[in-house]
């Protein structure tokens, strides 16, 4: 049985806050119209604070089977066809390879929170910012891509 779902590939360079941010809301806000996915070029843990800001706005990427996940090894080598290839950070779209199989790509410029110094409570504060623009683009997304389905 074939899915409607648009599949979206969110990337980043380590798939460790942006990108994991982005997955979960279009998860959660996505319904059954969106099949969500993230990726990193360089895969590495999902950062604690992202972890942190997130559970705050009741999402646990643990508990939703959410990790960090290879572009190269789960996506381009095995042929993943995608609706859109969405990079969330300038090195992601600097660097990622041609994708053959992906259909629309975009680019999101967001700040990376974890490159943000400062006090603890500077540095959370980051990340609940970089969280909020995340969620207004996600949900602005899904908007845009209802309304092309409605034409």
């Amino acid at each position: 049985m074939k899915s409607n779902k648009v599949r979206v590939l969110f990337l980043c360079s380590q798939n460790s806050a942006r990108s994991q941010m982005a997955e979960a809301f279009l998860r959660l806000y996505g319904g059954d119209d969106f099949e969500a996915h993230s990726a990193g070029l360089e895969p590495a843990p999902i950062h604690p604070y992202t972890l942190q800001v997130m559970a705050e706005v009741g999402i646990d990427l643990i508990a939703a089977g959410q990790r960090p996940k290879s572009l190269i090894e789960e996506y381009f080598e095995k042929q993943v066809h995608l609706g859109y290839l969405i990079t969330v950070c300038s090195n992601a779209e600097a660097k990622c390879p041609i994708y053959p199989w992906g259909g629309a790509r975009e680019y999101w410029g967001f700040e990376d929170p974890a490159a943000f110094t400062g006090t603890l409570e500077a540095q959370l504060a980051k990340f609940r910012e970089v969280r909020d623009l995340i969620a207004a683009r996600v949900k602005a997304f899904i908007e845009q891509e209802g309304a092309t389905h409605l034409r």
